[in-house]
C-alpha cells in the first residue's frame, strides 16, 4: 500500500487561457494534518475543486491509495470519502441541523418515507463528540460560524471521510473557538482522518501540522516539515521575495485631532466610550472578539446611533444619522465582512469602486460611464489591485484583491477619517503587508485611521497608539508603542472595567 493516501502530480486546469494551476504537485500522507498555505490567488480554491470534483484538470494524474482515479463529479469524490468544509460556510440557512447533515442523502423507512426520527438520532450521535450545545432541530442560520464549521465537519463524518479539507477554518473564530476546532482536528487526525488544512495564520499550522505546502501564482513551490522550516524562509516562499519586516516602517506626521469620542454609550453594545484620533495617526481598537468595538465603529459612522455622548470633528459636534451622513462629513467605514457589507459582487468592480460616490459622475442626468471607469482605474492602480478586467465583478479577485477594492470605494469620495473593521483577516502575508502600505500612505496624507485587529502582533506593528476594550468599556489605553508589549494588551483585554 502506498505511503501517501492522496497524491497529486503536474496537475494544470485553465480557465479561459489563464492557468489557474500549472503543475502542482501535493501529496498527503495516511492520518496526517498537512498544512496548505499560499497567497490569495496562488491557486489553493481550484486546487480544492480538483480533489472534490468540482472541476476537472486539464492534465495531471490524481492518485487515491496509489491508484488513478477520475472525478467527474462531487458525488465521485463523496463515495471515495473526500469532504471539504469552506470558509464561508454554504448551508441552507432555513433547514434544521439534521435537514442539512443529510441533504441529498435523506434516510429512508421501509415505506419510502423519510425517517426523521433516525435522522436525528444519527444527527445527534454525529454532533455529540463535536459540541453537546447544538440542537439539531434549530435552523443552520440561528447557529454561529463556529457552530456552522462544526456542523459541516458532522456531515462529512457522516460520509465516512477519509480525507477531509479544511478551508481558512479559524479566519472568522475567536480564540476559544480556534482552540475547539484544534481539539477536534487533533481527535480525526488520530481516529485515522487525512486532513489538509487551508491557512494563512502561522498559528494554525504550528498548532497542527507536520507538514506544510505553498503554492505561489498557480505554481507548486515546495513541501517541508514544518520544524524545518523558517518563519523567513515560509514567507519568502510564499510571497516570492523576502519581506524584512512583517510591518512597513511608519513614516506619517501626526497632526491635530480630526475626531473625537466622548463619553459615547449605547444601551446593551457599549458604555461610557471616549478617545480621539488625530491626522495621521492609526489608532488600534482592539480586544476579544465582542468587546463591542464593531459596534462602536458602526456608531461611528451612522449604523447604530448612541444614547449619549457626543462626537466631534475637527472640533465640531455632529449627529450622524446614517452612513450617508457619515460619508458626507468625510467619515468612511471598510467592514469586518466585505462579503455581504462591502461588495455588491453582481456589479462590477468599477461600479463597486464609485458605489460610494456616484454623484460625482452623474451627467445631463445619466452616469459618465467613461469618467467612472477612468476614476476606478486610477483608483486601483493607486492600490496595486491585481485584476485583468474592471468590469468583471468582485467575486473574480481573490481575497485580499477584493479588501483592495473596498479600500478604493472608500477613496473615491473625499475622506477624512477612515475606520477599518479588521482590513486583514482572511488574507495572506503579502496581501497584509500591501495593506499595511496603503495605510501608511493614507495616514502619510493626513488621514485619521481607526483600525479595528484582533491580532495583537498586527496592532504592535502597525498603530500608534491603542485603546483596549472589554464587554462594551475601555480597559486601557497605550500612547508609547515603543514600550507596549502583547502581555499589556491582553492584561486590559481581560479587565471588566477601566480602573480594575
Amino acid at each position: 500500500m502506498s505511503e501517501y493516501i492522496l497524491e497529486l502530480k503536474d496537475v494544470v486546469k485553465t480557465f479561459g487561457g489563464v492557468k489557474a494551476l500549472n503543475g502542482v504537485h501535493f501529496q498527503l500522507k495516511r492520518g496526517e494534518i498537512h498544512a496548505l498555505m499560499g497567497e490569495n490567488g496562488a491557486g489553493k480554491s481550484t486546487f480544492i475543486k480538483v480533489i472534490t470534483g468540482v472541476h476537472q484538470p486539464d492534465s495531471g494524474i490524481m492518485l487515491l491509495d496509489g491508484e488513478q482515479v477520475t472525478l467527474r463529479n462531487t458525488t465521485d469524490s463523496a463515495k471515495l470519502g473526500i469532504a471539504a468544509i469552506y470558509q464561508h460556510v454554504t448551508a441552507f440557512p432555513d433547514l434544521t441541523v439534521t435537514e442539512n447533515i443529510f441533504m441529498g442523502r435523506e434516510i429512508k423507512n421501509k415505506f419510502g418515507f423519510y425517517d426523521w426520527k433516525t435522522m436525528r438520532q444519527r444527527a445527534k450521535e454525529l454532533i455529540q463528540p463535536l459540541s453537546a450545545e447544538i440542537d439539531v432541530n434549530k435552523p443552520m442560520g440561528n447557529l454561529s460560524v463556529a457552530e456552522q464549521q462544526l456542523v459541516e465537519i458532522a456531515k462529512a463524518l457522516s460520509c465516512d471521510a477519509r480525507i477531509l479539507i479544511m478551508d481558512e477554518p479559524t479566519a472568522s473564530l475567536t480564540r476559544n473557538e480556534c482552540l475547539q476546532l484544534y481539539r477536534i482536528a487533533k481527535d480525526l487526525r488520530d481516529k485515522g482522518v487525512s486532513i489538509i488544512f487551508i491557512t494563512h495564520r502561522f498559528e494554525d499550522m504550528y498548532e497542527l501540522a507536520t507538514r506544510v505546502t505553498v503554492f505561489r501564482d498557480s505554481t507548486y513551490v515546495g513541501s517541508w516539515d514544518v520544524d524545518k522550516i523558517t518563519n523567513a524562509d515560509l514567507v519568502k516562499a510564499m510571497v516570492g521575495r523576502e519581506l524584512n519586516s512583517m510591518y512597513p516602517e511608519k513614516t506619517a506626521k501626526i497632526g491635530d485631532v480630526v475626531l473625537e469620542i466622548d463619553n459615547i454609550s449605547k444601551e446593551g453594545y457599549f458604555k461610557n466610550i471616549s478617545f480621539n484620533v488625530r491626522k495621521g495617526e492609526i489608532l488600534a481598537l482592539t480586544g476579544l472578539v465582542g468587546a463591542g468595538r464593531t459596534e462602536v465603529c458602526q456608531t461611528i459612522y451612522g449604523i447604530m446611533h448612541p444614547d449619549s455622548g457626543e462626537i466631534r470633528l475637527e472640533g465640531k459636534k455632529v449627529d450622524i444619522k446614517s452612513p450617508i451622513d457619515a460619508l458626507n462629513l468625510g467619515i468612511g467605514l471598510l467592514p469586518e465582512n466585505r462579503q455581504t457589507q462591502g461588495l455588491v459582487n453582481e456589479l462590477p468592480i468599477y461600479q463597486n469602486v464609485s458605489s460610494a460616490s456616484m454623484k460625482q459622475f452623474v451627467k445631463g442626468g445619466q452616469m459618465d460611464v467613461d469618467k467612472e471607469m477612468e476614476n476606478a482605474i486610477a483608483l486601483c492602480k493607486k492600490i496595486q489591485l491585481k485584476a485583468n478586467d474592471i468590469t468583471a465583478p468582485p467575486s473574480s479577485l481573490s481575497g485580499g484583491n477584493q479588501q483592495k477594492v473596498v479600500v478604493a470605494k472608500m477613496l473615491s469620495s473625499d475622506q477624512k477619517v477612515l475606520i477599518m473593521d479588521e482590513p486583514t483577516k482572511g488574507i495572506d502575508v503579502g496581501a497584509k503587508y500591501s495593506i499595511y502600505e496603503i495605510m501608511n500612505s493614507l495616514a502619510c496624507k493626513g488621514y485619521g485611521i481607526i483600525m479595528v485587529s484582533s491580532e495583537m502582533p498586527e496592532v504592535l506593528g502597525v498603530a500608534d497608539r491603542v485603546v483596549v476594550m472589554k464587554s462594551g468599556r475601555v480597559t486601557g489605553e497605550f500612547g508609547d508603542m515603543e514600550t507596549v508589549t502583547q502581555e499589556m494588551l491582553l492584561e486590559a483585554s481581560l479587565k471588566e472595567r477601566e480602573g480594575v
